[in-house]
């Protein structure tokens, strides 16, 4: 199975999933124009990597900001990790916020209410 990739921009995040390590990343800033279309692509991976995974899978989750719609995709991911876990595999969702973020730790606790995934909640200290 091929990786998911994506490059980042100023309005859309860097999408790095590896089928081959179960590693995922999403990072950077996520407002795109539509959201539903700019992450169907790896809503549609996610279903093909869940035939097939890897005993575990690990998604960070760095990003600085996003909007409403981008957070519906993004329990959209979470849900689609759940399944995952669901069928007997580990699932870890890694999510990191800058210290002075109240605004990213906040997101992050409140995705930990509704999902049946463990979210470690990390803490990036500023220098």
């Amino acid at each position: 199975m091929e990786n998911f990739y994506l490059e980042g921009t100023s309005k859309t995040p860097l999408l790095d999933f590896n089928a081959g390590t179960g590693k995922f990343v999403v990072e950077g800033r996520s407002i795109p124009e539509n959201s539903i279309e700019f992450y169907r692509p790896l809503f549609e991976w996610l279903d093909k990597y869940i035939e097939s995974p890897q005993a575990n899978s690990i998604l960070d989750v760095k990003l600085e900001y996003f909007n409403t719609s981008s957070s519906k995709c993004i329990v959209e991911i979470f849900r689609k990790l759940e399944h995952l876990q669901e069928k007997g595999q580990d699932v870890l969702i890694n999510w990191f916020y800058e210290e002075d973020d109240e605004d990213m730790q906040e997101s992050g606790e409140d995705f930990q209410d509704i999902i049946d995934v463990k979210i470690n909640m990390h803490m990036i200290e500023e220098e």
